[in-house]
This record gives structure tokens, C-alpha cells and sequence, in this order.
């Protein structure tokens, strides 16, 4: 793929010029929408961008807040507003958008988060790769940061080591570059000081760095149990549990929006956050049960075929053909009344 423009984040100009340049250039624009990755405010120069296009854009969302700041809610508002149209991975997140924005439900499409096509194995065939033969593993990945609920997964552990004293959690993935901008290492710091609390250095094991796609793989295949205990029960799309999804994996998480909805009919396990009592009694079910472990994850693995990229990239394709339509028809009936004038 070849780059011909980049926006510096907090250069207004930068903007203003790529918009009028993919104007000279491309039938429509597709913007991938999360509130910390544009300039301004909440990230309001998004709209600065969109608003100096001339053809058909398509704003993916990847936040959707119940509960808004008022500037936020006026740019999202606004963004949809302005887009031909407007994507959402889940149903939660289009139904969202009816009742807390107002947004018209036909001008919104549900087209899921893109996971790789990964064949199903178990997890012994795997172990040995990442040097965890014969023990019980319970993963997560993404980058490191506050919000992923890790110290309630960290703090359950005890009691799932109580009941498998094999059992290792894997955390994978380096610190957030925010986070590291901030405050360096005090985060990643932290939770092995907890660990260390816990007595549970055996344990816990943490992999610091960004694994690529192959490496990232086979600590997928490798894991017994996914994990996402995140706290934050609003959160619309989680591109981890969608891959755990694609590996087949059975997944212990909180009811988080995407959680409630992907995991549905029995292709997962809910707890409540809050209680590592609670989410130990859940990851030490799935681990004692293999049968129930292979249902959850086979039942995932199905449920995530219309997920992988080939079906998630023609979905995309269909979508920007259709919004292109339109523009394309204005295009030929104004080249024609030129000729004909």
C-alpha cells in the first residue's frame, strides 16, 4: 500500500489540505473514527476534515459512549451527520446511536470487527511453542493500559491456582505509548507488584512487547481460556475478544456491550465485574470441564466466520459501491448538461 498524505494530528492544516487533495483523487473516503486519534478537543478536527470533502464518506466508529460529554456527543452528532454513511461493529452500537443520537437506523450499516482465518486446534498441539507445556493457560493481549480490568483477573488467580496449580495467565502486549508518554512504566509496574502480593509470580506471566500477527497466533491457539475482564460495561467492540472468537477459544469476560452480545447463547462466560471470588469460580468451570470448553469455543469459532476479513472486506466493498453510486450518477448527468450546453 502506497502513502500519499498524512495528517499530523495537531496540525489544523493538515486537514483541511489532505481532504481537498482526496477530492482530486478517490471516489470515497472511509474514516475510522475513535475520539483520542483526531486533533482538538475530543477530537473534533475530524470535522474540520470531513466537512472539506466533496465526495461520499463512510465514518466507522469504534467508540460510542452512553454517556457523553455534550462535546462529544455534538461531534459524533455532526460526524454522522455529515457521513453518507456510518458503521458500527454491533447491534448494541447501532441501537445506540437510534435512541442516545438520534441517528436515522437506515443510514447506519453493522458490519463486524475483521478477524484473521485461523484454523481450529487444540491447545496442547500448541504449547510447546510458547513454552508452556502442561500447564492450564488463561490469556490476554493489547496494549498495556488502565481500563482492561487486569487487576480483577490478576486478583482471581489464588483461588484458580488453589484449584489448578498449573494454571499460568499470560498478559501479552507492550504499554500503551499514551500511558509510556505519561508515566512511563508506573501502570505495567504496578500490576507486577500486585502479582508479587499475591505470591503469584509462577502464575502470572507478563509479555512485553507487540507481537506480530504469526506470534500473536500461537498464543491464541495455545490458551485454554481467553480473558477480557474489562470494567467499563459500556464498551462497544473489543478487537481481542473477536480474535479469541476466530481462534476458537472459550472466553471468561464481564457483560461489557460487545461481551453481552457476541457471547451470547452459551459462546461464552459472563461475570459480573467486581468479584475475583466470582470470575475464579468461572475460569475454574471451563478449566475443570474440557467438554464444556470445546462446546464454548466451537460455538464461538462458528458464530466469527461471517467475521474474518474476506467476508468483512466485501461487506466494505458493497457498502462504499453504494454510497459511490449516487456520486457517480451526479458526476455523468453534470459531464453530460456540460457537453450539452
Amino acid at each position: 500500500m502506497e502513502v500519499h498524505h498524512r495528517i499530523r494530528r495537531d496540525e489544523p492544516a493538515d486537514y483541511i489540505s489532505t481532504a481537498r487533495a482526496l477530492s482530486r483523487c478517490v471516489d470515497v473516503v472511509s474514516i475510522q473514527h475513535e475520539y483520542g486519534i483526531w486533533g482538538g478537543e475530543d477530537g473534533e478536527s475530524v470535522l474540520d476534515f470531513i466537512r472539506e470533502l466533496d465526495m461520499p464518506a463512510v465514518a466507522t466508529l469504534h467508540t460510542v459512549m452512553r454517556k457523553p460529554t455534550k462535546r462529544q456527543r455534538e461531534i459524533l452528532i455532526e460526524l454522522t451527520s455529515a457521513a453518507t454513511a456510518t458503521v458500527v461493529m454491533s447491534r448494541s452500537a447501532a441501537t445506540l446511536l437510534e435512541t442516545a443520537y438520534g441517528v436515522d437506523p437506515s443510514r447506519v450499516d453493522v458490519i463486524p470487527h475483521g478477524v484473521p482465518e485461523l484454523p481450529l486446534v487444540p491447545s496442547e498441539s500448541i504449547k510447546a511453542a510458547v513454552g508452556l507445556v502442561g500447564r492450564d493457560v488463561i490469556l490476554s493481549f493489547g496494549l498495556l493500559g488502565q481500563g482492561k480490568g487486569y487487576e480483577l483477573a490478576i486478583d482471581a488467580m489464588p483461588e484458580v491456582v488453589a484449584a489448578h496449580p498449573n494454571a499460568c495467565y499470560v498478559i501479552v502486549g507492550a504499554t500503551h505509548p499514551d500511558l509510556i508518554a505519561r508515566e512511563g512504566e508506573a501502570y505495567r509496574e504496578s500490576l507486577i507488584a500486585r502479582v508479587k502480593s499475591l505470591k503469584m509470580t509462577e502464575h502470572v506471566r507478563f509479555i512485553d512487547k507487540f507481537v506480530g500477527r504469526v506470534e500473536l497466533t500461537r498464543w491464541l491457539e495455545a490458551a485454554d481460556v481467553f480473558v477480557t475482564p474489562y470494567p467499563n460495561l459500556d464498551q462497544i467492540v473489543s478487537g481481542t475478544l473477536s480474535y479469541a472468537m476466530s481462534a476458537g477459544r472459550a472466553i471468561v469476560s464481564t457483560p461489557y456491550a460487545y461481551a453481552a452480545e457476541l457471547l451470547a447463547e452459551g459462546r461464552g462466560v459472563l461475570v459480573a465485574p467486581g468479584s475475583p471470588a466470582k470470575f475464579a469460580a468461572a475460569l475454574n468451570r471451563v478449566l475443570a470441564d474440557e467438554a464444556l470448553r470445546d462446546a464454548i469455543g466451537r460455538r464461538a469459532y462458528a458464530y466469527s466466520r461471517n467475521m474474518i476479513w474476506s467476508e468483512v472486506g466485501a461487506e466494505y466493498r458493497r457498502l462504499f459501491e453504494r454510497v459511490a453510486a449516487p456520486a457517480s450518477v451526479v458526476a455523468r448527468t453534470a459531464n453530460l448538461t456540460a457537453i450539452n450546453a
